[in-house]
């Protein structure tokens, strides 16, 4: 069989990481152990009932059969123009200022190609998603990295950019609640970012992905509600989380019109639009019943207290997250992040992701899904317990 030659653009990609983890625990699992795999961010849930029901529906409907509209279905559009307005008392023209994209993780993965030409900067948060960088490769940009540590909350410090970075910059990734380090952020924070993209003709993209998950009677808060946010970027919001629909690959970028029509501009090349039936099915998700999510939340926040609790009280000095349904744990002295989470995977079966698959400040941290039942969770920490690395 011939072999023929990958072009530059794909050899130059970042190695995936979630795929090296996923393949180290199921070599794992293949010897006949139990393993706890906290290390990827799958949420365990169903899709509600109501969602599902809604698509079966609009399986059978022959209109969804056909090719859906380029740019998607209008009804899905203003869905998501009254769910911001309900969620965020955010106003959302539904023609202009909406992009439906295949899952949020297309729309990052395309922004950097929409909006950068090769050799042009784009600020990216470290730690952070790993599939920014994705983009950024395919656009042939270049990277500059935002530091996100414990001592500044996790939000990066735009006074250690340097000058002639912030003119030379075009683009920057946020992530608020964070992945990994389940920090969030504020309004006035976003409001200071607005400003600050604004002084240099920067384009804020706001990740949301867990934009519904918050603690403690906290709401997360939207970019888009800082005064300035709409006229310096977008937010991008995916349905896999918020109604468990990861494997629905259904999500959307609201914000700044000409984003909008770069998004859109290079869908038409690339789609003819994601299937009606799974829209459809998206706006009942947005539109119907939320007590869905009201549950949703409250489960991984009694998994929080479950999971953190127990690490506190084996002695584990943790910080519970405010956000998302990730907890960013420090590893303990004498290990590095790749080092304790291969101990623990190797020792207890226990899966967690290093941190420094995140970027190179997550070094010394692991991060930890709550995406499991309460029973494992308590689980993996008496396993943890028994390996005795931690005084009581």
């Amino acid at each position: 069989m011939t072999t023929f030659k990958k072009a530059e653009r794909i050899n130059s990609l970042p190695q995936q990481f979630f795929a090296s983890l996923t393949g180290k625990v199921q070599e794992v699992m293949k010897q006949g152990h139990d393993v706890i795999n906290l290390g990827q961010g799958n949420p365990d849930q169903p899709t509600p009932p109501h969602i599902v029901d809604a698509m079966i529906k609009a399986v059978n409907s022959p209109d969804n059969h056909k090719y859906s509209p380029f740019r998607g279905l209008d009804s899905f559009k203003e869905a998501i123009s009254v769910f911001y307005k309900r969620e965020y008392g955010v106003d959302i023209d539904p023609q202009e200022e909406v992009a439906v994209l295949f899952g949020g993780k297309a729309g990052l993965v395309e922004l950097p190609q929409c909006l950068l030409n090769p050799g042009e900067t784009v600020l990216v948060p470290d730690p952070g998603y790993p599939d920014y960088l994705s983009g950024v490769s395919l656009a042939e940009a270049r990277m500059v990295t935002m530091p996100l540590i414990e001592e500044n909350q996790f939000l990066p410090d735009y006074g250690d950019i340097t000058l002639e970075e912030r003119e030379k910059a075009k683009l920057m990734f946020l992530n608020y609640p964070n992945n990994p380090t389940g920090a969030v952020a504020s309004r006035t924070f976003f409001e200071e970012t607005a400003a600050f993209a604004k002084n240099h003709g920067i384009c804020v993209v706001h990740d949301f992905a867990y934009g519904a998950i918050g603690f403690d009677g906290k709401k997360p808060v939207s970019f888009l509600e800082a005064d300035g946010a709409k006229d310096t970027g977008i937010e991008i919001y995916t349905l896999s989380k918020t109604y468990n629909m990861a494997g629905w690959r259904v999500g959307f970028a609201v914000g700044n019109k000409s984003v909008i029509d770069a998004i859109n501009i290079l869908q038409d090349h690339m789609y003819v639009s994601l299937f009606g039936a799974v829209q459809e099915a998206a706006v009942e998700a947005l539109l119907g019943s939320q007590n869905c999510v009201e549950g949703l939340v409250a489960s991984y926040e009694s998994r929080r207290k479950t999971f953190i609790n127990g690490l506190r009280e084996i002695g584990w000095d943790v910080k519970a997250p405010a956000g998302s349904f990730f907890a960013w744990l420090k590893v303990p002295e004498g290990f590095s992040s790749v080092e304790f989470s291969d101990f623990l995977l190797e020792e207890v079966n226990v899966a967690v992701a290093p941190g420094v698959g995140f970027g190179e400040y997550g070094e010394g941290y692991v991060r930890a899904g709550l995406l499991t039942s309460e029973e494992r969770l308590s689980e993996a920490v008496k396993r943890i317990e028994n390996l005795k690395l931690f005084d009581k």
